[in-house]
């Protein structure tokens, strides 16, 4: 699979040769910063009013001091949907004195065997 040399098309390229199927929808994870609590609130509050259809996390980088929101949309990661998502975040993003800091997505998805649940606990009909 032939993926653009930039940022999205390398990542993408990484996600495939990590054997992670880019033909099914997974979940994105896209990533605002901001230097301002009350900005990343207001941005917060407003995308939670918008039609966007995924789940918003706020969270303080203990790292870099700056607030973090994480807008997570289950979408086939497409090279053209990606960067059209990041650029409408990130324009977005700039309305509250933000910007986008890239995607990515957990290596473990719904379906997935190879990160089983560690919790898990065997019973009788168990055929581990």
């Amino acid at each position: 699979m032939q993926f653009p040399d930039d940022d999205n098309g390398k990542m993408l390229e990484a996600m495939a040769d990590a054997g992670i199927d880019l033909s099914v929808a997974l979940d994105v994870d896209f990533f605002l910063v901001f230097d301002d609590q009350r900005d990343a609130e207001s941005a917060l509050e407003e995308i939670g009013k918008s039609d966007l259809e995924g789940e918003v996390e706020l969270l303080l980088n203990d790292d870099s001091g700056k607030w973090e929101l994480i807008v997570c949309l289950n979408m086939v990661p497409e090279y053209d949907a990606v960067v059209e998502q990041e650029l409408s975040l990130h324009e977005f993003a700039q309305e509250f004195g933000g910007v986008t800091d890239g995607w990515g997505v957990m290596q473990h998805q719904e379906g997935d065997d190879d990160f089983a649940d560690d919790a898990h606990e065997c019973g009788d009909g168990c055929k581990h």
